[in-house]
């Protein structure tokens, strides 16, 4: 996807800058991608991994759990704070979740765009859009396996 196709998605990000930091690829989700695993598509239904014994229903609570399965839990915010990682859950106005961002050390954020790329962003650049609004910030302690978030790895 060009820059002006992501920018006319996403009418922030006219406001602030983004770099692509990937290839558009269908393997992996958003939902995936913050849970840095590039390997599956992370969705609460059938069809798609999602971790074992986590409610499979399409709700915030069900998301904040399956975070949880990797050693998140809910914070107040997005600020970056030394020793951890944090993950911005996005829900739309009906409380339902849409997407999810990576935060990097920088403070910026990561994200997979559906099918389309991965891209470096302010958390503000994707609110108000088709992703609705920060709806839930986690965070988890940095461990040796996490302590480069911008590498890929199942």
């Amino acid at each position: 996807m060009s820059q002006s196709k992501i920018r006319s998605q996403f009418p922030r990000l006219k406001r602030t800058p983004f770099l692509i930091s990937s290839p558009e690829t269908p393997t992996y989700n958003c939902i995936a991608f913050a849970a840095q695993d590039v390997q599956r598509w992370w969705w609460p239904s059938p069809s798609y991994y999602w971790p074992p014994n986590v409610d499979r229903t399409e709700n915030l609570q069900t998301f904040i759990a399956a975070f949880a399965t990797l050693g998140y839990e809910a914070c107040a915010d997005g600020r970056v704070e030394r020793g951890f990682e944090k993950v911005a859950l996005f829900a739309n106005a009906q409380g339902k979740p849409t997407h999810a961002a990576r935060q990097l050390p920088s403070g910026r954020w990561t994200s997979k765009l559906g099918n389309d790329e991965d891209i470096n962003h302010s958390i503000y650049g994707l609110e108000g859009g088709q992703y609705g609004d920060v709806a839930q910030y986690l965070k988890r302690k940095l461990t040796s396996r996490s302590a480069n978030p911008e590498q890929k790895s199942a």
